[in-house]
């Protein structure tokens, strides 16, 4: 069955007239679907935003970085076995090994932090600052994380060997210690100890708030062992030569704690790598599971508005009876109403579908922009949220229109 263009036209007319004659019922429908399509687009909005601003954190450690555990990141430690309870910490010996051994590594910084019972202290004068983060590392912690330094300088090889009493300090402590003063050359008590500032370390903006680094107070780790003897577990960052090495400088940092660790042929390996691009592979899972729940939420609201465009359709066909009719026996065809029908139907959805990716649009703009995540625009998910608003006004009409065209022209007439 071919339509013309006419009568296509007449339809659309037809549609729009009687939209346009039941504004607050249309009205109600429209905003049913449009509340589906806006919360489809804006939650793939933020969750696009919130991608974003993880990649961003994990990019602003650099591209080739090997961080070496010796769980892994995200293990439940309740399901270890007793082997892998029992294996031996991370020392700084290994991170002696692997640049001795490692070709295709650059640079590798041992970490290790302590945490005083109710909390560290910093003081300078009459000024204290509450819970910094202390730790102790060597001097390529700069080149090896991607940080630099706003002020002095980072300790060297020489504060290593001689375990100076110097420190290099995060910007949050800089700023309530010394204010807008110099605070190089300055001596500071960090829980009693006396160190002197070498350096101040350019402040971190964070997307999560996550600004340790600017709370951070570095020591040597040489110094920070002689102080804290009982510390003895750590874990290793490694830098890769370039991205491209990657693979190179994970084959040879694997091999080498393998034989370091006395690790047998047969046996797992007995420590942890990771990645940023594993750690992006675990961040995209999570807004992969976050995208299928938001499908499964928002879709019921798109349901629920496509049973709204079935009622009201039903509605109309019962109000029009007489009109329906008329048309019959004037020589209207089963498919020009079924056709006036369903473009009813879907221009409902479509209208409600357009003001709903307008709204979505806007909603994830502006969240994103009020949390400083990256601007988003999910064009998939725009032309999937209109393309679904389309078709549940397409399948919700069917029904009412094959209703309206068998309908029997002289029963019609006399309809009341």
């Amino acid at each position: 069955m071919i339509l013309s263009w006419v009568e296509i036209k007449n339809s659309i007319m037809l549609a729009l007239s009687s939209i346009r004659g039941n504004k607050f019922r249309s009205g109600l429908t429209i905003l049913g679907v449009m509340v589906g399509v806006s919360s489809v687009i804006g939650m793939a909005a933020i969750i696009d935003g919130l991608n974003g601003a993880m990649n961003e954190e994990i990019d602003s450690l650099g591209s080739n970085v090997v961080w070496i555990t010796k769980f892994d990141q995200n293990v439940d430690r309740s399901k270890l076995t007793d082997e892998d309870r029992n294996r031996p910490p991370i020392t700084e010996d290994e991170a002696y090994a692997i640049l001795a051994n490692c070709e295709f590594v650059e640079g590798v910084s041992p970490q290790n932090y302590y945490f005083k019972p109710g909390g560290n202290e910093a003081k300078f004068e009459n000024k204290k600052f509450n819970n910094p983060r202390l730790m102790g590392t060597w001097p390529d912690f700069i080149k090896v994380n991607n940080k630099t330094l706003q002020s002095g300088r980072f300790f060297s090889k020489v504060d290593e060997q001689t375990r100076a009493m110097a420190c290099v300090i995060g910007s949050d402590v800089k700023k309530t210690l010394f204010e807008n003063k110099r605070a190089v050359g300055k001596e500071i008590r960090v829980n009693g100890n006396k160190f002197v500032v070498v350096g101040v370390l350019e402040e971190v903006k964070s997307n999560f708030g996550n600004d340790d680094i600017n709370k951070l107070i570095a020591l040597p780790l040489s110094t920070f062992s002689k102080i804290h003897p009982w510390e003895k577990e750590l874990f290793l960052v490694a830098r890769a030569i370039s991205y491209e090495n990657m693979d190179e400088a994970i084959d040879e940092i694997t091999g080498v704690l393998r034989n370091f660790r006395k690790v047998p042929f047969n046996k797992k390996d007995n420590f942890a790598l990771a990645t940023q691009d594993q750690f992006k592979d675990f961040i995209g899972g999570i807004t992969d599971n976050i995208y299928l729940v938001m499908l499964i939420i928002t879709s019921v609201g798109l349901m629920v508005g496509g049973i709204g465009v079935m009622n009201i359709m039903l509605v109309s066909v019962t109000e029009r009876t007489r009109e329906i009719g008329v048309r019959k026996a004037i020589g209207a065809k089963r498919s020009n109403i079924i056709l006036q029908f369903l473009t009813e139907a879907m221009t409902l959805s479509a209208t409600g579908g357009l003001i709903g990716v307008i709204f979505g649009v806007s909603l994830g703009l502006i969240v994103n922009g009020l949390i400083g995540w990256p601007l988003s625009l999910p064009i998939f998910w725009v032309f999937v949220g209109f393309f679904v608003s389309v078709t549940v006004g397409l399948v919700s009409g069917v029904y009412p229109a094959i209703k309206a065209s068998r309908l029997d022209p002289i029963e019609a007439l006399r309809y009341e």
